[in-house]
């Protein structure tokens, strides 16, 4: 089995990030209020300070609040933004690509499922957010991302694990082999159980 991220791996930046810049593009004035508070929360959340507990008391309110707003547009916007930005799907990924490929990422379904649709893949697994509600049910990231390829896959070995970050070493202890992606340079860290190289985070 071959498991990717898909956040700066499979797409060049992060998508949900992207996908906030899109919807300030809509609404200037709605969504401005909202950045200082959302970016202190991603930078927050990405260097480890807040749990995913205090992600969802402390931000579930702000994101409820602003689903609002687009409340009746949000997964046509959702098609728009993929016709925009699919071309940010790295081409290293295309050559490579195999049936039965899976990505195990932090981004919300709502937004994943239309690219892997797009790109033909059909096993995922990621966070769930209900954009019509704001309410935050499930976010895979870190040793979540574990639990839930778990929870789906039972003990099955991962065989090849593509990811960019340190962030998922549960996901790499866990795989065979794993390799670090930058840009579309891809290199080999941990081959037949042995890591070639130190990853913390």
């Amino acid at each position: 089995m071959r498991v990717f991220d898909f956040d700066n791996t499979i797409y060049d930046g992060e998508s949900g990030l992207d996908l906030f810049l899109h919807f300030l593009k809509l609404d200037t004035k709605g969504v401005f209020k909202y950045i200082p508070k959302f970016f202190t929360g991603f930078v927050k959340y990405k260097k480890g300070v807040i749990t995913i507990d205090e992600v969802i008391n402390k931000y579930g309110a702000l994101l409820k609040e602003y689903c609002d707003s687009f409340a009746e547009s949000m997964e046509q916007e959702f098609e728009r933004f993929w016709d925009l930005h699919e071309h940010k799907v790295k081409p290293f990924y295309s050559t490579i690509r195999q049936e039965g490929d899976v990505i195990v990422s932090a981004c919300p379904e709502s937004l994943l499922k239309i690219i892997c649709d797009r790109l033909g893949i059909e096993n995922y697994i990621c966070s769930k957010v209900d954009f019509k509600t704001g309410d935050i049910q499930q976010i895979c990231y870190k040793d979540k991302k574990v639990s839930l390829f778990k929870e789906k896959y039972g003990d099955v070995m991962i065989d090849e694990f593509y990811t960019d970050s340190a962030s998922d070493l549960p996901m790499i202890d866990i795989s065979r082999n794993a390799y670090m992606v930058n840009g579309n340079e891809i290199r080999l860290i941990k081959k037949d159980g042995i890591m070639l190289e130190k990853i913390t985070y």
